[in-house]
């Protein structure tokens, strides 16, 4: 009898798939320890995964992502819509949590939304089987809300929160970080305070400028100007434009964001000569890595991003374990960064 291969038999062998029960029987080991093995965040002792790897490299094993979808109904995958990366707050954001999914096992999908509406951009996503959905920088609709609920599919608002929509959100304090803003200026002695909004359908200007607006009130003053840049730095910079030929000239702006306040500061330089902070101060919101740069040395809110990313990716996680989903809102604090485009306190102040 001929025990020995064929040629047709043994290059019918190497070309078969290796898969997860060659690798556990190879290893000496059960197939669901093959399988914690590969899935980042699962329980497995340091002995047994070595022996796994060990094998798995013998054999030229890579695992199959797509089988393990189909046998475990989840894809690992969590899609993330945004409307523009202009704005240098998300893609530091968005490279921090992608990183953090990663390490969780997590994997992410981008989606570039048509403007604002976030809608058409779901509604295509929704024939992938996601996880869960991350929104920044766009608006989500109640009808995808509830589409998504029903499918099981988490939704996390990042950077901002949607009435009605009965999903999860994590935003920064805006409100209380605008009335630090407005408070800091007035600590330094300005006394004509102006405001360059982002979009007013957006929650995180809104809650910003509500904090302004109620921190002058306070030290009875209010807001000599105010116009829209629509988180763009052309629209910002005519904003400035106007502020700065109206009748009563600011001596401060508190601007909706770090990219809008770069294109503030270059107008006001550039086209105008006016010195920042001597003239006009500037106070914003993010602290993007921008911001610290000499040419800007830039007052802003900070918002944390590794506080943001966090909240979000337990969310996440969490709901990815509970079919049920209640929505959770997680506001982070803000903090004040005092760099060069302020005024400094008065000497002896407790500000």
């Amino acid at each position: 009898m001929n025990t020995h291969n064929t040629p047709q038999q043994k290059e019918s062998r190497d070309s078969r798939a290796v898969t997860s029960i060659d690798v556990a029987k190879a290893a000496g080991v059960s197939q669901s320890a093959v399988s914690r093995t590969f899935t980042p965040g699962t329980a497995v002792s340091e002995t047994t995964r070595l022996k796994v790897l060990e094998a798995a490299k013998k054999l030229g094993y890579r695992p199959n992502a797509i089988a393990r979808t189909l046998s475990t109904s989840r894809s690992r995958i969590i899609g993330v819509v945004l409307s523009t990366l202009d704005n240098q707050f998300y893609p530091t954001a968005i490279e921090s949590l992608s990183r953090s999914l990663q390490e969780h096992g997590l994997h992410v999908m981008l989606f570039m939304a048509d403007g604002r509406d976030v809608d058409s951009a779901l509604s295509q996503l929704l024939t992938y089987q996601l996880d869960g959905v991350v929104v920044a920088s766009a608006t989500l609709s109640s009808r995808i809300a509830r589409e998504c609920k029903a499918l099981g599919i988490s939704v996390v608002m990042f950077n901002r929160s949607a009435a009605g929509t009965q999903c999860s959100s994590v935003t920064s304090n805006n409100f209380e970080g605008g009335k630090l803003a407005a408070r800091y200026l007035l600590d330094t002695g300005c006394k004509r305070i102006a405001y360059i909004a982002g979009r007013s359908d957006s929650s995180t200007n809104r809650d910003r400028e509500a904090g302004v607006t109620l921190a002058l009130a306070e030290r009875g003053s209010q807001l000599v100007g105010r116009e829209e840049g629509n988180y763009e730095r052309r629209a910002a910079a005519a904003a400035a434009q106007t502020l700065m030929a109206q009748r009563i000239r600011p001596d401060a702006i508190i601007v909706a964001s770090d990219f809008m306040a770069f294109a503030v500061i270059d107008y006001l330089r550039q086209k105008l000569s006016i010195t920042v902070p001597e003239e006009v101060s500037i106070v914003s919101f993010d602290d993007v890595p921008a911001a610290d740069w000499e040419s800007y040395a830039l007052t802003t809110v900070a918002q944390s991003v590794a506080a943001l990313v966090n909240s979000t990716v337990s969310i996440i996680l969490e709901q990815l374990n509970d079919r049920e989903m209640v929505a959770r809102d997680v506001i982070v604090s803000s903090q004040l960064v005092v760099r060069r485009t302020t005024r400094p306190l008065p000497a002896g102040s407790n500000a």
